[in-house]
């Protein structure tokens, strides 16, 4: 049914461009603390599975559920947020790029006439998604590096090897000094290609369904609204991203020589063909089960704890 003017995607704010560009990169930041820190746990849970082969652990084939109650066992239950800091780095600089590039895109590069009648196409939707996800990705792939080796170094200790590094500024300090300033974008290519396929999947689905519900439904833009929207990017995210995010934890993690050079996977390509080829097709999805139950509630809190800030920051909805 049709609906009233006001339930459409409305004009800019009043704010001047460049402040109200700052107030929702500031909002995007808070609204990704919120979501981050309650599901982060089960990213500590997929990285562990996804690197069970590739770190060459004699423990093999665990669960989800086998390697929670490992961490929590062996490690302890603060451990479950070992990494935390530096993955809410990461989201500061990605998860706000990402929002205010997508947007921006939409309202006024890509289809200037999304703010008059609130039609925009998927295809156009998923190109602006797939675009500021890559680029909020590259910007922020060396506190995601950081993230990734800090959740390891829990595991490093089962092993019997030494901690490699104190804390995420350590660990930022010592590839900084080893590897040199390009070793802090080492795995940006996977790093760039999982979040493209993330956002194609995130970014479009909810905003297309956020607009499909405003003007098929009665539905208004509201909590209900949002949590439909956000339940549907979740999982097409998720569908998306899995093999790309496998390879990813992969690449930035395994071990190199003296020289820098990598010692298992010369480049994403090598990492999808060695893991298919000694693992199967379906290895790609390692980890699924706790990327999609971490990826649909953090898509759940994102999305509508932005909503939420946004307007009490007087700022109108996505």
């Amino acid at each position: 049914m049709p609906v009233s003017s006001e339930s459409l995607p409305r004009g800019r704010d009043k704010t001047s461009g460049v402040a109200l560009t700052m107030k929702k990169f500031v909002l995007c930041g808070a609204a990704a603390t919120v979501a981050e820190t309650a599901t982060f746990p089960l990213d500590l849970f997929k990285t562990r599975l996804q690197l069970q082969y590739s770190t060459g652990s004699a423990t093999k084939n665990k669960g989800m559920m086998s390697v929670a109650r490992g961490i929590v066992v062996d490690e302890g239950f603060f451990r479950l947020w070992k990494g935390l800091s530096p993955a809410l780095y990461r989201h500061y600089i990605y998860t706000s790029a990402r929002m205010v590039v997508y947007e921006a895109m939409r309202d006024t590069v890509i289809s200037s006439e999304y703010n008059q009648s609130g039609t925009f196409p998927v295809w156009q939707s998923a190109l602006c998604g797939a675009f500021a996800g890559g680029l909020g990705q590259f910007l922020a792939s060396p506190a995601d590096l950081v993230k990734v080796n800090m959740q390891m170094e829990g595991k490093r200790k089962l092993d019997g090897l030494p901690p490699r590094y104190k804390s995420p500024f350590h660990a930022f300090k010592s590839i900084l000094k080893q590897r040199g300033a390009l070793g802090l974008w080492r795995g940006w290519a996977p790093n760039v290609q999982r979040a493209a396929l993330v956002n194609l999947g995130d970014l479009t689905a909810y905003d297309t369904v956020k607009k499909k519900l405003l003007k098929n439904t009665s539905l208004e833009d509201n909590w209900i609204c949002h949590f439909l929207s956000s339940c549907c990017a979740g999982v097409v995210a998720a569908i998306l991203s899995a093999p790309a995010d496998l390879i990813k934890a992969r690449v930035m993690n395994q071990p190199h020589d003296e020289n820098g050079r990598p010692l298992v996977y010369r480049s994403s390509v090598a990492c999808l063909v060695k893991t298919v080829k000694n693992e199967g097709f379906f290895a790609l999805y390692k980890g699924f089960l706790p990327s999609y139950i971490r990826m649909g509630p953090w898509s759940l809190l994102f999305w509508m704890s932005y909503e939420e800030i946004r307007k009490a920051s007087g700022v109108q909805g996505f």
